[in-house]
Order: C-alpha cells, then structure tokens, then sequence
C-alpha cells in the first residue's frame, strides 16, 4: 500500500498539497468513506424527522381544558322531524302553515362529550364559524355527560312548557298556572317554613299567578318581612319570611320554584336529540302558528332562537353566533335574535341574514308577521354597536 502526504487530508486528485499521480488510489478511498458517511447520515436524517413527525402528531391529538362551538342542525317548528310533526296539537282546531320557523342548534364538543385536541382547538380558533371556550366557562367542573344530558333534557321540557303558555297568552286563551315550591336553596330564608311540594297563594295579600308577582312584592318590600300563604297536603299554611339579598342585589326567599300548568288543550313537540332552553321563543312561535288561521310566515325562511318565559319574555342564549351561520346555510334569511345577545350578534352576522332584535314573544310574532305579509322589514328593530 503506497501512503503518501495526501492521506491525512482527504482531497480530490487536484487538491493542494498532493501528488498527482499517487494521490488517485486514496481519493477513490477517501470518496468511499464520504459516500458511506452520507449513507448512515440519512437514516438518521429520516429517523429524526419520523420522530419530529410523531411527537408533532402526538402533540397536535393531545386534549385541552377547551370546548368547541360549531353550527349544528335546524328543525322546522312547523314541518315533521323524523316522520312525526315537531308540533301536534290535539283538542283545538289546527291550521296547515307553510314556509319556516326554524330552531336553531349548535354542536358542542370539548368537556364530558368527548375532548378536543390542540389541533382541533386551532383549526375551530381560525373558523370564522366556530367559537372556542375554556371548558370552566361552559360546564361547571366535573360535571359528567349523563348528568350535562339529563340537565338539558329537563331544560327542553321546561321551555317546552313555557313555550305552550306564552303562546296561549299571547293568544289570550286562558289556562291555569301555579307556582310550586321544587326545592330550597342553602341557607334558605324559608328553611324550616316552606318545603318542596308547597303551591304558592298569596305574597303579602296579592295572588300568586306568576313569579313576577312575588319579585315585585318582594322588591317593594326591600327586605322586610313577607307574609307567604302556600297550599300544603290540600290545606292553607300562613308564614313569615324575612327575603335574603342575593349577589344582584335582589331579595329572595331562597326557594327553587317551578310552575305548574293545566293547559285546555294538549300541545305535543317531538324532537329527537335536541336539549336546552333555547328553542323556547321558536316553539311559541310554531304554536301560535298553527292554533291561528292563516301563514304567520307567509311561506318566508325564517329562524330564531331565545328562551321564553310563561310571561312572554324572550332571554339570552348561548352560541348566537354559531347558529346564525348554521340558519344562514340551511336557506333563512331572516334571524330573530334575543335582545341580550346583541353584543355578540354585532359583526358576526353572515352574508344574506337579515337579523332582527326581539324582546319578547309579541315583537316576535310582530316581526313574522311583516316578513311573512312581504312589508318593509327596514324598520324591525336591529342590533346595534351603540
């Protein structure tokens, strides 16, 4: 074997410092040992890379404390859903009624229905229809999915309840309403002088005949006792009540009430995995649609969405904007939204949605009836920045 000065550098034929003519057999070594460097480094290139890759996918599927809001279905409250009428009424004369009220939904992922991973969290934060929370914001801790279905289930069968009575009222059909005594809260006023069950008579002399009745006796009050007469086992029971201040400032009697109705007609709504209190505004609106003669709609695509009190009032809901979206791809071109929610509404309406604000049922069905007769609907109350 020739050694000659080149070796301890390895070069190419014409490299400084190397003979010629016996540089050649140990370039042809010096390029072998290169190659063989080359071909164990690209393995390892690859090796390192896959495994970037895979702590990068791992990383991305890892869950986060967020929950994930994007628009989901709409029911028509007057057409069927899954074959049967999401509205049947039996007892009083119905009316066939074209065109759409739609309810509005929103899927929920994140929380007990299942995490969301990094990747799913950003690709939603860069959705304009999608809206991400931090999940303490949405469910209170540790609540689990049976018991987030179940609040939601009683939740849709309050407002559906809700929804028959501000229909009969806006209708002026009378029925009967009661408030019940469901539970007492921690620390309650009336702990030891009311119990579950009691059905309230009075408050200060005045008849109980919704639960405005005893916020207002109470609030006049300002704090002074109240005398509260309920109907126990079929007997009158007479107490005094000293009402608490809550954190807002109101006096309560530290009581968890619920009504009760007897309505003079059955009103049935059937609709399959759908729970909460929002679609209590667009269920009344269905009703009062289809006990009325006449197209409330006038064959219009309209939605909505808003809880509803037995007195009317139409309340704020959650994923506002998510629903907007999903009315909008689903053909509506008119959204009635709650008055509360206008803050979210502004600057997030979809192209094509006209959305107009409403208070309570009667502006509501006001404002139907301007889509649906083909009137001005410039004038219908909007939400504004101001």
């Amino acid at each position: 074997m020739t050694i000659t000065q080149g070796s301890q550098i390895p070069g190419d034929p014409a490299e400084p410092g190397s003979d010629g003519a016996n540089a050649r057999p140990h370039s042809s070594r010096a390029k072998s040992r290169r190659a063989k460097a080359r071909d164990n480094r690209y393995p390892t290139m690859v090796a390192s890379g896959l495994m970037a890759l895979a702590l990068g996918i791992t990383a991305a599927s890892l869950p986060v404390p967020y929950v994930v809001e994007s628009p989901g279905p709409t029911f028509n409250t007057l057409a069927n859903d899954n074959g049967k009428p999401v509205i049947s009424v039996t007892g009083h004369e119905t009316f066939p009624a074209k065109g759409n009220l739609d309810l509005t939904t929103v899927y929920v992922d994140g929380g007990p229905n299942g995490p969301v991973s990094v990747f799913e969290a950003f690709s939603a934060w860069l959705d304009r229809s999608k809206a991400v929370y931090p999940e303490e914001l949405i469910f209170p801790t540790g609540v689990t999915k049976e018991e987030s279905q179940q609040e939601s289930a009683v939740a849709m069968t309050t407002s559906q309840e809700n929804a028959t009575a501000s229909a009969l009222k806006e209708l002026s059909i009378p029925f009967e309403q009661k408030l019940r005594v469901a539970d007492l809260a921690d620390q309650s006023a009336s702990a030891g002088k009311l119990q579950a069950g009691d059905v309230f008579s009075t408050v200060n002399g005045k008849p109980v005949t919704s639960l405005s009745v005893v916020q207002e006796e109470l609030a006049a009050g300002n704090g002074k006792p109240a005398t509260v007469v309920v109907t126990r086992d079929g007997a009158p029971v007479t107490e005094t009540i000293t009402p608490t201040e809550n954190a807002a400032g109101k006096f309560v009697l530290g009581v968890l009430l619920q009504y009760d109705f007897t309505f003079p007609f059955e009103v049935k709504i059937s609709l399959e995995k759908v729970g909460g209190p929002s679609a209590g505004m667009m269920f009344a609106l269905g009703i009062v649609d289809t006990v009325t003669p006449g197209d409330l709609t006038g064959g219009k695509h309209i939605a909505g969405t808003g809880t509803i009190t037995p007195d009317g009032v139409v309340g704020s809901i959650g994923g506002i904007g998510q629903k907007m979206y999903g009315a909008r791809e689903d053909g509506a071109t008119v959204f009635l939204a709650p008055a509360a929610n206008c803050a979210e509404v502004v600057g997030h309406i979809p192209d094509g949605l006209q959305v107009v604000k409403v208070e309570n049922l009667a502006e509501a069905r006001e404002a139907v009836s301007v889509v649906g007769s083909g009137g001005d609907t410039s004038g219908l109350p909007a939400c504004t920045s101001n």
